[in-house]
């Protein structure tokens, strides 16, 4: 066994956030295609329901093997590429990668794909019941948040950078 082998042996995979990387990897593909969750699913060989794939992309479901690789093909994608992305994204990303928010200064931002955002952030002030509080956001907390505002992970985490530094 090499020594690279060896050492990933030793890693523990967190199944949710791997879930969640892998599916919006899929959603990033779609997306780049420019394609609708249901002209994907029109593609596909075996009948697959748009709440499945959204489940697969929101990574609240757990794909088989030859559903993934039949999600790839229709997405014009080599299924190893695509795992290789995500291995890319959990193993070797820096770990503990995150964002430190003030959540007074989320709610007074303006920019309106924050919305959701700002509601969550506003929630949680008054539920500690100050007008200061401080969140870190981790790497798949962040990746639900870009979901639930409709942007990409990595242009949320400019957006949050850009609330910070004003």
């Amino acid at each position: 066994m090499n020594r690279s082998v060896r050492a990933l042996t030793f890693v523990r995979i967190d199944a949710m956030t791997y879930q969640r990387v892998l599916g919006d990897e899929l959603r990033k593909l779609r997306k780049q295609r420019g394609w609708t969750r249901k002209v994907l699913q029109g593609r596909l060989q075996t009948e697959v329901s748009l709440q499945t794939l959204a489940t697969y992309e929101l990574g609240t479901r757990q794909c088989s093997v030859v559903r993934l690789a039949e999600i790839c093909l229709a997405l014009e994608a080599l299924p190893h590429d695509l795992l290789a992305r995500v291995h890319g994204r959990i193993f070797t990303d820096t770990p503990g990668e995150h964002i430190r928010l003030e959540l007074s200064r989320v709610v007074e931002d303006g920019q309106p794909e924050l919305l959701p955002l700002r509601r969550w952030a506003r929630d949680r002030l008054r539920a500690a019941g100050a007008r200061t509080g401080e969140v870190q956001l981790d790497l798949p907390a962040l990746e639900q948040l870009a979901e639930l505002c409709g942007v990409d992970t990595v242009d949320l985490m400019g957006r949050l950078r850009q609330v910070m530094t004003r």
